[in-house]
Parts: structure tokens; sequence; C-alpha cells
């Protein structure tokens, strides 16, 4: 079987390959910590690459504290770009195949209709910017890679919305949850299944991609169906984007378009509430 290396293996997607991984019995995809596989350290990637052999190579390392980006511009370009970049470059060298995980934050999101992978990406914040250089790098340096731009990233692994909402109604009679900002929540062990399912049909498919759950929802109603589905009784407050200041600038509209994954992968993607209703029934157990 062809060796799979997974960076980024301490966050919330990295948690989602090892549980998958665990399930099938899957012995050929490896987990390197972060001290043995920073992708700021281009001696201990070589290590790595040398160890393994990886005929792929799935990034899931990324600096994503949106709001925390604007003062720390610095780091969130050392590992949304430099550190991507020390990726494509080994991968060049050894042939590996890239799979690099990216973000609907390159778009503006000022055009409420599903956007495409060919639509102009034009970020609005540190963390969107950061994210589409990496994207570049990969696409300047290499010719087999996969591009998934996904959003709204969900599980039981992590800090997440959902574990969050979850936390905060336990706490407090009432929420304020923004209602004008909408997108489609993405289940991250969905998103996992579909790269290995990618991986092992051999695809050389190559390219950017878009993959999120289907549907289209507010963080507002993505909030109700969490209490709803948890049968958590706390009343939510819907507020606009301007009453809830934040550093950074977020997308009022991100929907993916996912014609051109189901058409090139012949699959089905599943409905957001019905992912939803999967991971709350595994928190609550």
């Amino acid at each position: 079987m062809d060796n799979i290396v997974v960076f980024g293996a301490s966050g919330q997607l990295g948690h989602c390959f090892k549980s998958l991984a665990e399930k099938k019995g899957l012995t050929n995809i490896h987990f390197p910590i972060e001290s043995e596989a920073n992708i700021l350290n281009t001696d201990a990637l070589k290590k790595v690459f040398d160890q393994y052999k990886p005929a792929y190579v799935i990034n899931c390392a990324a600096y994503t504290a949106v709001d925390k980006a604007e003062d720390d511009e610095k780091t969130a370009i050392k590992v949304n770009k430099t550190g991507v970049e020390n990726l494509s470059k080994l991968c060049a060298e050894t042939g590996s195949v890239f799979v690099h995980i990216s973000t609907d934050f390159v778009f503006k999101g000022d055009n409420p209709r599903p956007l495409n992978e060919d639509d102009e990406a034009k970020p609005i914040s540190v963390y969107g910017q950061t994210k589409l250089d990496g994207e570049m790098v990969v696409e300047e340096l290499l010719n087999k890679y996969f591009i998934v731009r996904t959003g709204w990233l969900y599980s039981e692994f992590g800090n997440n919305f959902v574990k969050t909402m979850l936390k905060l109604c336990a706490e407090r009679d009432e929420l304020k949850i923004i209602a004008d900002q909408v997108g489609t929540p993405t289940y991250a062990i969905d998103l996992a299944s579909f790269i290995l399912d990618v991986i092992d049909r051999g695809s050389e498919a190559y390219g950017i991609y878009h993959y999120s759950n289907e549907g289209v929802t507010s963080w507002y109603d993505f909030a109700k169906a969490i209490f709803d589905i948890s049968g958590t009784k706390v009343k939510a407050i819907p507020v606009r984007t301007d009453e809830y200041v934040t550093k950074a600038t977020r997308p009022a509209y991100s929907v993916l378009d996912k014609s051109k994954v189901k058409a090139t992968f012949q699959m089905e993607i599943p409905y957001w509430r019905d992912s939803l209703t999967k991971c709350i029934d595994i928190l609550q157990k």
C-alpha cells in the first residue's frame, strides 16, 4: 500500500483522518507529531519524507486564528505560505501527490450565488490572503496536487462552532448569533472521507476542488439546528455582522459550488443537517 503522511495531525482535521484510519484499519497512513514534522523546519521535513517515502502528502497544518492573524501577519504568512512552499518543494523532489486544504476565505463573499473554482479569489482578511498565497505556491511548484477548499468545519474533535455552542448553552440562558453570514457547515469526517476516497481511487484529476456538505444556512440557523438536535433549551437571538465587531472581515456569502467535485468523482455529498446529527449523537454519547 502506498504511504500517506498527514501534516498537522494534532488539529481537528488531522484527528478526523486518525479516527478514520483506526476504524478502517489503515496502517499506511502516518501522523508524525509536530515536533518531528514542523512544516517550517525543512531538515525535519526531509527526515519525514526519507522515513516514509510518501506517495501522498496531506497538509492539514495551517494558521487558522482569523482575527489574530490581523495583528500577527508574519506568523500567518510563515505557516500558510512558507510552510506550504516547503512541503511543495519536497513533493516536487520526491514525486509525491500533494493534497492541500484551503478555505472559502479566499473569496470576498459579496456575490450571493454558490462559488465555483474559477471565480475570482479576492480575500478580505489576512488569513484569507495567506491561504490564497499558499494555493498559488502549490500551483507554481507542482503538477500533481489537489487543493481542496472548504469552510465552516466542525467535528467531535478540537475546537469548533458546534462544541462552542454546546458549551455556551450550558452556561447561559441566551446567545447572540450572527444571522447575515451564509455558508455551509462541513463535517470534517466527511471531508477526510472524501480525500481518502480520492486517494484510494488513484485519481489523476488534479486541480482545485470545492468540498462542503450540501445545503445552505446562516450561523444563526446553524446554531438553532445544534440546539434542536441536542435537545438544548436556550434563547438564540439573531444579530447583524455590524453588531458583532471582530478584527477580521468575514465573507457574507461563502457557499461553495460542488458541481466539479461531484461530476469528477461521481459522488454524493451528505446534507449538512444529517451530518450534524451524527456528530452531536457521538458527542452526547
